[in-house]
């Protein structure tokens, strides 16, 4: 029978509601992040850097991008005889056929795909956040304590700690107590979502709240261990993270990768960011063009102006068009003589000559402040945006849209702009 020590299990099924339109096409994984890569790309990098050969991927929601993203494994060489990644979609079953409903929900379904390795430890991952960690001291930290399950948690500071699940521990990082978005918190360690369980422990637990609705790790699982009286700890990382789960802090994080001294490094030696590439010929940089402090991708053509920002692969951007602290995703193309300020635009859009994004004073989103907020304009995959069009700032474009969708080619700051078809 096969046996791996520790085999990996990456929930990358959510829908990331809070990145708009950035994920009404796409299960936000998939979504691409620092010019040539996708966010599911950290969490399995991290896998094969620290050792981990054997992932099960969990997708669902919009899958189709994120499976041929990762195909069979290639380019993480995770392309294994025994064990390499393993793509976990909800499936029918003769009894019954249902969604993954929660966290652990989509562990509880993929027993069997865990039972084939016969593990000692399952490292469970959440496959939307931007780091780097290495899971083999994680695990030593868990054998060193005896551990039964091990939580990843960071120290947040603490009025920002009732917004996570926060675990409270004694000296010597066993936890007694843990709460979940607490009112008042006791302790500012939040839990990163990030869990090693014995294979015994997590099989058993599962097994016990099978039957509950949502199964999920912070409100079921963890609790149900910690009642049973298992010994669980708490294992601290200091390094970079980031949930780059709305909009501004998918915006942050990128624009962190452009600074002079970036704190997350995507150029180092030891611990590479692997990713599958497109075979694109080398950017091409017009004597037209200006650029500074910028990343540009693979088989992108700049006739224009770019400062801090940063451009995707096979991208084009217009002679005398100027862009500024943006995010410009793979195969889009931009006209000339327009400019893009703060603007976050998905892939494989076409926007005309003249245009200019983020222009004039902020006002707030008409339908989704808490989505479009931060002065950003964001522009969903697959839009058009026609000749001379100015749009403001707290905005959002999707769909294919013509001049009669813009009054007096203007779309005003806070208004949003999405064609029947391309909901959100």
């Amino acid at each position: 029978m096969i046996k791996k020590e520790m085999i990996a299990m990456l929930l990358a099924g959510g829908q990331g509601s809070r990145l708009g339109v950035l994920t009404s096409k796409v299960a936000k994984p998939a979504v691409a992040f620092g010019g040539k890569y996708r966010i599911v790309d950290f969490p399995l990098s991290n896998c094969i850097n620290s050792g981990v050969d054997t992932v099960g991927v969990l997708t669902q929601y919009q899958p189709l991008r994120l499976n041929t993203h990762i195909g069979i494994g290639i380019p993480w060489d995770l392309d294994r005889n025994i064990g390499g990644v393993t793509v976990l979609p909800p499936y029918e079953k003769s009894t019954s056929s249902e969604w993954y409903t929660g966290t652990a929900n989509a562990i509880y379904q993929n027993i069997d795909y865990m039972e084939t390795y016969n593990p000692e430890y399952v490292l469970i991952l959440s496959g939307d956040h931007i780091y780097k960690m290495d899971y083999e001291v994680m695990l030593d930290f868990h054998k060193a304590n005896n551990a039964e399950v091990t939580i990843a948690a960071m120290p947040v500071p603490m009025e920002e700690a009732k917004r996570f699940g926060i675990v409270i521990t004694d000296d010597k990082r066993k936890i007694i107590d843990f709460e979940e978005k607490p009112e008042n918190p006791r302790s500012n360690l939040a839990s990163m979502g990030i869990y090693i369980f014995n294979w015994k422990t997590l099989k058993e637990a599962l097994l016990a709240n099978a039957e509950q609705p949502g199964l999920d790790f912070g409100k079921h699982i963890i609790p149900h261990c910690h009642a049973e009286g298992k010994p669980l700890y708490a294992y601290e990382y200091n390094g970079y993270w980031k949930d780059v789960g709305t909009l501004h802090s998918y915006w942050e994080a990128n624009m962190e990768l452009i600074d002079l001294v970036p704190e997350f490094n995507l150029y180092e030696e030891y611990w590479k960011i692997y990713t599958k590439s497109d075979i694109l010929p080398p950017q091409y940089i017009a004597d037209t063009s200006a650029v500074s402090g910028s990343i540009i991708g693979e088989g992108s053509n700049i006739y224009g102006e770019v400062y801090n920002s940063v451009i995707g692969c096979d991208v084009t951007i217009g002679e005398g068009t100027v862009v500024r602290d943006s995010i410009i995703m793979n195969h889009t193309t931009i006209g000339k003589n327009g400019s893009v300020i703060k603007g976050i635009i998905a892939e494989n859009v076409e926007i005309g000559d003249y245009v200019k994004l983020g222009e004039g004073e902020e006002a707030e989103n008409d339908t989704a402040p808490h989505i479009y907020n931060h002065g950003l304009v964001t522009i969903g995959e697959k839009t058009n945006i026609p000749d001379g069009i100015t749009i403001g700032k707290n905005t959002v474009v999707f769909g294919k849209t013509t001049e009669a969708d813009y009054e007096n080619a203007y779309l005003a700051s806070g208004k949003s702009l999405i064609k029947a078809g391309d909901e959100a």
